[in-house]
């Protein structure tokens, strides 16, 4: 009996986040062969998801980029916020070239691809439960000149020259949110919308609001198809 606790004790506990049951539950079923970890719950959500955090206090938590309600990169810095003890790995259908480095700027400790397949996330899990960083081979030595501080600025879209915030705003733009929406969505004033709206028709080089919503339309219309 003894010996069964301290093995339960030994058990990573890990907190799955994803809107889709199928993704979380075929996550949990890969997770559940693995005698040192556990699922101490899941959440389709990141309101739910931060709760479950306070309650569970798992050591790792699986989270994609995309949830209701709130954006994946604002959950993780949350997180971080109430616990940084808590490493995050993002597993997300969303290509890592553009959102890896957001991720470990937020607090991330990893990102993976779901098309990489239980073998690699798995791997994922692993390196990222031992206190490591993980992302793809082509990804490391960017990231390594992002650590560094020589990351160069050429070739950098200017989509991704937008801060997570501005992305977060042009991202509801293209999903057709007017500013009373968008301000209600990501709780903050009309007024903070129109500056952030304003920087991002600066940064894009677009001159007229339909021009941004036509831009931001085709970068979420894209996403949906990668």
């Amino acid at each position: 009996m003894k010996a069964t606790k301290k093995a339960a004790q030994a058990q990573t506990k890990i907190l799955i986040v994803d809107d889709h049951p199928m993704m979380r539950e075929g996550l949990a079923q890969l997770i559940s062969q693995q005698p040192d970890m556990m699922v101490c719950g899941e959440a389709g959500e990141a309101g739910e998801a931060l709760e479950k955090v306070r309650l569970l206090k798992p050591k790792l938590v699986l989270a994609d980029i995309t949830l209701p309600g709130r954006n994946g990169l604002e959950l993780i810095k949350d997180i971080q916020s109430l616990d940084a003890g808590v490493a995050v790995l993002v597993i997300s259908m969303h290509d890592e070239s553009f959102y890896a480095e957001r991720v470990l700027r937020a607090g991330g400790r990893g990102y993976v691809m779901k098309q990489e397949g239980g073998k690699k996330i798995m791997e994922a899990i692993r390196q990222v439960s031992a206190g490591q960083i993980f992302v793809s081979e082509k990804m490391s030595a960017t990231i390594l000149e992002l650590f560094s501080g020589r990351r160069p600025q050429a070739g950098k879209s200017a989509v991704q020259s937008l801060t997570d915030r501005e992305f977060e705003v042009y991202q509801l733009i293209g999903q057709g949110l007017g500013t009373k929406e968008m301000a209600q969505e990501l709780h903050v004033s009309p007024k903070t919308v129109e500056v952030h709206r304003a920087n991002i028709k600066t940064k894009l080089q677009v001159r007229s609001m339909a021009e941004l919503i036509r831009h931001a339309v085709r970068w979420v219309e894209s996403e949906k198809r990668d």
